[in-house]
């Protein structure tokens, strides 16, 4: 007896162009996801205290750096 698992599963017509867009999206997704998390990364090391970010090896400079990268190139 052969399962689901067994068999390959067939697309039906036209079905392959879904799946590349789902695919597209979903890389999109996750870009949007990682831009969101370096935002809040970003504002969270805004808000750390000297003595937090000397915990961490980072000056206040390169926060300030780090904090006022462009959105669009990183």
């Amino acid at each position: 007896m052969t399962t689901d698992i067994d068999r390959p599963m067939q697309p039906k017509a036209g079905v392959g162009r879904d799946l590349r867009k789902r695919g597209f999206l979903r890389k999109e997704f996750a870009r949007f996801l990682a831009y969101l998390e370096k935002r809040e990364t970003r504002w969270d090391l805004r808000d750390l205290t000297d003595e937090q970010l000397c915990d961490i090896g980072v000056t206040r400079a390169e926060a300030r750096t780090e904090v006022g990268k462009s959105w669009f190139w990183d």
